[in-house]
């Protein structure tokens, strides 16, 4: 029986690490050693067109099937986040529920350089992108368990050899082919809270035909990963089952309320006239339990319970909040090459993956204030348009009804409100994504120094989303115009909306609303994607002539062509923000890009007076129908002076052309979460910041309203809202990359230590043009902190109070993408691997070791180059300066135990938010966190294996950070794409060969 982890030692399978000198293992017949190349032929390393063995001067991280394996995760992008090198995902399970189209999506982003900035491939070609407008690749795409290894390029030298987007590197995910026999695999997991149960099944077939000229291969996969709701979830803080975000907008500390202070949409309804704002009863029932002045009077006789707050009349968010959204996929691929001659072989791939993932989260929060009516007032009385009769809402209670006053001048009584739509449920959409991929081509050698590639790949994304849980604004206002039907009850007074099904719609209250109100108010929702890519390309390598005396010197040049095209749009009522949410318009665009490029390497000493020396450089000139021509290069030398140490370095020119949202999107409606530094500000402070405050006359009236001090109120806090568009005047992204490297193989010269291999690369990235969104807290503070007027005018405050919103707070700031960003980052990355087989017992024990740590020197954004102000994001949530992993594997033909270790380092709150620099208090600190996985698996016989695992062994809880704004993740307590927050599961398996 061959030794399960002998092929583990391989830097193809155990790896993380393709060695530049061979690994070296034991064969536990005659304890010689044999290198991997008496195993493994050449491949062609990522990073490189040119097919040779040699790795490239760029550094490349592989993660072979048997580490993925180990960690017994049904999506590969958990695998991936276990690497230090990848930052955290944009979108993730974890983190996507609040996403208005994206809920379920898996994406990668490296060094969190952006996600735009990391290429995804598969077997060294594009991939058609999983999010409408963008490059991002949905990795739910990928089918784990088809995937022979993972190889990452971490530093963006390859846009001269893949194109646009590889500013921070490469992940190809390089798939098998060639295989024969049969495998099934069959996975079960439970998460220990009881939710969120897994499974997964696989099948893989293939083999040789036409005596051997051909084979093929086909898989099929399904998996399901169940919900998880945030309530049954817990933080370091305790329970997530209790809405504690809401806490924070009334001070104080969570644990020292003797209620919760829930949303301040309390289901039963707020509801402010000219002097009070009325809250019912927990019941609902008709009592209005509490009330409290709103300009210093003295509470109505009405009023069951004075108080100035909702307490436990709020509503509590947690219960309805899925954290890890639900996804089912389904996914068949399959392969074949065919040898029509020695110089002709046909290639194919062929791949279709639908999933399906459902979000969920609490009811909507309906506000007047919103593009309800003109100013946000809701109309207590009707005008009939038969009589002239100015007529009561039956509904409204007395005390309400005759607290009311016209306010907006149009002879009705009027009063703002604010409910959480319980009516309606939960906000749910269902969204399925299909992915359809083919690869066809042909490749061969022309002569024994000539081959060839020519290939087509196509690729459509079709996204199909369904919603509810949102209100018809245009009927609402139907609805609220009530008269007597002449026979004893009330009807809608527009007889048109009558004969559509309008009924007159009861707001006061616990669950108020009629059956039939609901129906004629609710507005589902619809969004639809259609994402394609077309890419085509020949390319020409061939070996010229010798310098070195061994090797020659390898070229590859060829040309390509892609066009790229995305429309997505949502339903009329959202385009327009018609059913209380975000306004979002359809997003259109194409583009198209014709590309020329060339690669060579050049051996220039081998076995000379130093063992080798060789240069590297590659060059790519593009032709884009949007930002026009780009130029992308890298230039490379590896020198071996003796065959235990390797030095490399690279020097890239990157280019990244702008993608299809930042150049053609609408302009999206978004509510952010921002801080007001003019909060607090008095009448008489004469600091600058006070008199850029007090510019805006609503901030006048707010600090005239309450005492001589700018207030802001929660429902402020909640109410501010922006809108995001693209730019077609964009250029394309220009960075510069270096990196500098040493690959040490000790076992050259010392055969003792021929289980070692070490590997040191420090990397440099500088884009001085880089596309960024301004951040709508930095052009906040601009405007108001540091005086800038020119920020000022994407900022909109309101002139008067709207409803629960008083007059004066944030209520729109906008920004969009430009050319006017820089980002700078630079680290090291250390890979020390030890392999070996040790006789123990009269057993050959084969023990592995391998360990990347990562450390981030320094990173930053720059919202805008001309600003000296840069928002350092080396310590921030997610991008820890010191990040490591331990993978380690110990076993015999019989079993292998492996164990996993990942840790995030300390990190630091964002200083455009708390105002606090990195380091400099430890209040804003998260404290490191270490994270162990660990599996046993059992080969009871030569086609039959069975593995146990459990992730997060240690249990860990995220980081509570939902009481500091931007910290977390839209809706949860913590930084869910960053933090497990599913805390210690388990799951079993088994898998047949045949």
């Amino acid at each position: 029986m061959q030794s399960k982890l002998k092929l583990a030692t391989a830097p193809l399978a155990l790896g993380v690490a393709l060695f530049a000198q061979p690994a070296l293992a034991q064969n536990s017949d005659d304890n010689t050693a044999t290198t991997v190349e008496d195993e493994v032929p050449a491949i062609i390393v990522t990073g490189s067109r040119i097919q040779t063995a040699v790795e490239t001067t760029a550094p490349v991280i592989t993660i072979g099937d048997e580490l993925i394996e180990s960690q017994g995760f049904i999506n590969v992008q958990e695998a991936l986040l276990q690497n230090p090198v990848f930052g955290s995902p944009a979108i993730s399970r974890t983190n996507s529920s609040f996403s208005t189209s994206a809920s379920g999506i898996a994406t990668i982003d490296l060094r969190n350089l952006g996600t735009a900035r990391t290429l995804t491939l598969i077997n060294g070609r594009r991939v058609v992108s999983g999010v409408d407008g963008t490059s991002a690749v949905d990795l739910n795409m990928i089918p784990t368990a088809l995937v022979e290894r993972v190889e990452v390029l971490t530093s963006g030298g390859a846009s001269a050899i893949y194109g646009s987007d590889a500013v921070a590197g490469v992940v190809n995910f390089v798939l098998k082919d060639d295989f024969e026999g049969a495998e099934l695999e069959g996975q079960v997991g439970i998460n220990e809270t009881g939710a969120g149960d897994n499974y997964t099944v696989n099948a893989t077939i293939g083999g040789n035909f036409a005596d051997g000229r051909g084979n093929a291969v086909l898989y099929g996969g399904y998996s399901n990963e169940g919900a998880v709701f945030k309530g049954d979830t817990k933080t370091e803080q305790g329970s997530a089952a209790l809405d504690s975000i809401s806490d924070i907008f009334f001070g104080g500390a969570y644990s020292d309320r003797v209620a919760p202070f829930f949303s301040s949409f309390p289901p039963q309804g707020r509801y402010s006239t000219d002097n009070f704002t009325w809250t019912y009863g927990n019941n609902g029932a008709g009592d209005l339990r509490n009330c409290f002045s709103t300009n210093g009077g003295t509470a109505p006789a009405s009023c069951s319970v004075a108080g100035q707050s909702i307490g436990p009349d709020g509503f509590n968010r947690s219960a309805f909040r899925y954290l890890a959204v639900p996804i089912e996929r389904f996914v068949v691929a399959g392969s074949a090459t065919y040898d029509v001659s020695s110089s002709l072989e046909l290639f194919g791939e062929v791949q279709f993956t639908s999933t399906s993932a459902n979000s969920n989260i609490e009811p909507f929060p309906f506000d007047t204030a919103s593009p309800v009516f003109a100013s946000g007032q809701y109309p207590i009385e009707t005008l009939d348009p038969t009589t002239g009769d100015i007529i009561r809402n039956p509904f409204v209670p007395d005390g309400i009804y005759d607290d009311a006053s016209d306010t907006d001048g149009d002879g009705l009584r009027d009063i703002y409100f604010a409910k959480r739509l319980t009516d309606f449920g939960p906000r749910r959409s269902s969204a399925t994504r299909q992915t359809f991929r083919v690869v066809g081509g042909a490749r061969g050698d022309v002569t024994d120094t000539v081959n060839y590639e020519i290939f087509a790949n196509y690729g459509s994304t079709q996204i199909a989303q369904l919603g509810d849980g949102q209100i018809n604004i245009p009927n609402l206002r139907e609805a609220a115009k009530i008269i007597p039907d002449g026979a004893g009850g009330f009807q809608c007074a527009n007889p048109d909306a009558v004969s559509d099904g309008c009924v007159p719609a009861d707001w006061f209250g616990l669950n108020s609303l009629s059956p039939e109100a609901v129906a004629y108010l609710a507005a589902p929702s619809s969004f639809n994607a259609d994402i394609t890519q077309l890419q085509v390309g020949a390319n020409l390598g061939a070996e010229l002539f010798t310098i070195s005396g061994i090797n020659p010197v390898s070229t590859v040049v060829g040309v390509e062509y892609r066009k790229e095209t995305s429309d997505s749009r949502w339903d009329a009522l959202q385009q327009l923000g018609l059913n209380g949410g975000n306004a979002l318009p359809p997003t259109s665009g194409e583009f198209d890009v014709r590309e020329a490029y060339a690669e060579v390497l050049v051996p220039l000493i081998e076995d000379g007076f130093i063992d080798t020396f060789l240069v590297r450089g590659a060059v790519r000139v593009s032709d884009y129908s949007t930002v026009g021509n780009t130029l992308s290069w890298n230039a490379g030398a590896e020198i071996t002076p003796i065959p235990a140490i390797t030095f490399r370095g690279m020097y890239s020119q990157t280019v990244r052309a702008p993608n299809i949202s930042e150049l053609f999107d609408g302009l999206n409606q978004t509510f952010p979460t921002v801080n007001d530094p003019c909060e607090g500000v008095t009448a008489t402070d004469t600091s600058a910041l006070a008199q850029n405050c007090r510019a805006a006359d609503g901030v006048n009236a707010n600090i005239a309203a309450n005492g001589g001090v700018f207030t802001v109120s929660q429902p402020d806090r909640q109410g501010v809202s922006g809108f995001t568009g693209g730019n077609p005047n964009l250029s394309e992204e220009k960075g510069k990359t270096w990196t500098l490297g040493v690959v040490l193989d000790p076992g050259a010269l010392v055969p003792a230590l021929d289980a070692f291999s070490l590997k040191v690369d420090y990397y440099n990235v500088e884009i001085e043009d880089a596309i960024v969104s301004t951040p709508r807290q930095y052009i906040i503070n601009q405007c108001y902190i540091q005086g800038n007027p020119e920020f000022c005018q994407f900022i909109t405050r309101r002139a008067a109070a709207q409803g629960l919103n008083n007059a004066g707070s944030l209520q729109f700031v906008n920004t969009g993408p430009s050319n006017s960003g820089g980002i700078t980052a630079d680290g090291i990355d250390v890979e020390l691997t030890f392999a070996d087989t040790f006789r123990m017992f009269g057993t050959d024990l084969d023990i592995g070791i391998n360990t990347i740590y990562s450390h981030v020197f320094d990173q930053k954004i720059q919202p805008l180059v001309t600003e000296d102000d840069i928002d350092n994001i080396d310590g921030e949530v997610g991008a820890s300066k010191d990040r490591f992993t331990v993978n380690t594997s110990v076993g015999t033909d019989d079993f292998r135990w492996t164990m996993t270790g990942v840790y995030i380092g300390e990190a630091f709150l964002d200083d455009q938010f708390v105002g606090v620099e990195e380091g400099t208090d430890d209040e804003y600190r998260l404290h490191p966190e270490f994270y162990l996985n660990t599996q046993l698996r059992f080969f009871a016989a030569e086609n039959y294996e069975l593995y146990v695992g459990v992730n997060n062994l240690l249990d860990n809880s995220p980081i509570y950070t939902a009481s500091i704004p931007g910290a977390s993740v839209t809706g949860m307590d913590a930084e869910t794409g960053v933090y497990d927050p599913l805390g210690r599961r388990y799951y079993a398996g088994v898998k047949l060969k045949f």
